[in-house]
This record gives structure tokens, C-alpha cells and sequence, in this order.
């Protein structure tokens, strides 16, 4: 799967360009951000699909040096799962 990494989103994207997946992050300062949004269109839950693209922004985000406060429940929950990536946890 090809995630699509914008600023503060990373995405998935239909070949026609409709959105199907995305979870968002915007700056609350310079070096932490907010992990505020998952969705996924429904046709493609259960598949894992928002587990990935959490995993994809966990792995970016410490890529870049930053941390993350959540406020997401979707995230909230993932990151209890994920010990793994606590680091980057505000």
C-alpha cells in the first residue's frame, strides 16, 4: 500500500484521487504535534489499514525528531498496544 505523506497527513488515496485513508497530525509547536484524526473509508476496514498508517506516522515522526500528544481515541488506543514507540510520546 502507498501511503501519500503531506504535511501533517499521511493518506491513501483511490486511483481516482478520493481520499480513503488518512490520519492527521497538525503542529501544536515546533517540535510536537497532534495526533488528531484517523479515518478510513468503509471499505477497507477490518483490513488493518489504520494500524499501518499509524505505524507509518509513528515511524515519520521519529524519523523527523518530533513528539506527539494524542487526541485521536484511535491513536490513544494504538499506542497502548505499542509500547515499541513510546519514545515519541509527549
Amino acid at each position: 500500500m502507498n501511503f501519500t505523506y503531506n504535511p501533517n497527513q499521511i493518506a491513501y488515496f483511490h486511483s481516482d484521487q478520493n481520499l480513503l485513508a488518512e490520519v492527521t497530525f497538525p503542529d501544536v509547536d515546533s517540535e510536537t504535534v497532534d495526533i488528531n484524526h484517523t479515518f478510513v473509508d468503509d471499505s477497507l476496514r477490518g483490513q488493518g489499514i489504520a494500524g499501518k498508517l499509524m505505524e507509518a506516522a509513528a515511524i515519520h515522526l521519529r524519523s523527523q525528531g518530533k513528539k506527539a500528544i494524542l487526541t485521536c481515541p484511535y491513536a490513544i488506543s494504538w499506542f497502548e498496544k505499542h509500547p515499541e514507540f513510546q519514545d515519541i510520546l509527549k
